[in-house]
């Protein structure tokens, strides 16, 4: 179940289709996922944040199906977009068991080996495989909803990155 709070109608349109795009292109065989999408002001450095299970109440805390989503509604639809996809790489990520985040210390486990919370931001491997995996996500929205044209990639600037 896919879920958008806030934003305008075609805000939550375009999201809706790329949560869905990347549900079907990223995790194929898992069905059962709750994701609550909400379109908000951030006033952090950054774009956006993934939650697994937000609530605490996951059956499973190495394997969530329920996610929020928070994305700042206040960018380009390109960058909106591309930062739902960012985050769904992590939804990704969770669901499928590669990435956890330990509750009792302060680290990560990344496809089994736990990595200590120090690092930079653009070293973590989750990240690392996040900002690779938008793009071709972006460029596969591109060839298939019309919605998206490549006019949303000529402002693409590539020092606008996510900030640490």
């Amino acid at each position: 179940m896919i879920k958008v709070k806030g934003g305008n109608a075609s805000q939550k349109n375009r999201v809706i289709s790329m949560v869905n795009f990347c549900c079907n292109k990223l995790m194929p065989r898992i069905k059962d996922l709750d994701i609550t999408v909400r379109l908000k002001d951030i006033k952090e450095d950054a774009y956006g944040y993934c939650h697994a299970d937000p609530e605490g109440d996951a059956e499973r805390l190495d394997r969530p199906r329920v996610f929020e989503l928070e994305i700042h509604k206040n960018m380009p639809m390109r960058k909106l977009l591309e930062t739902v996809a960012h985050e769904m790489v992590h939804v990704k990520q969770y669901a499928r068991g590669e990435l956890y985040q330990g509750s009792r210390i302060a680290k990560h486990r990344w496809q089994g080996k736990w990595v200590s919370n120090n690092l930079n931001y653009w070293d973590q491997p989750w990240e690392i495989e996040a900002h690779g995996r938008e793009i071709s996500v972006m460029i596969g929205v591109l060839k298939k909803y019309p919605f998206v044209s490549e006019n949303y990639f000529l402002d693409f600037d590539p020092t606008d990155v996510y900030n640490d």
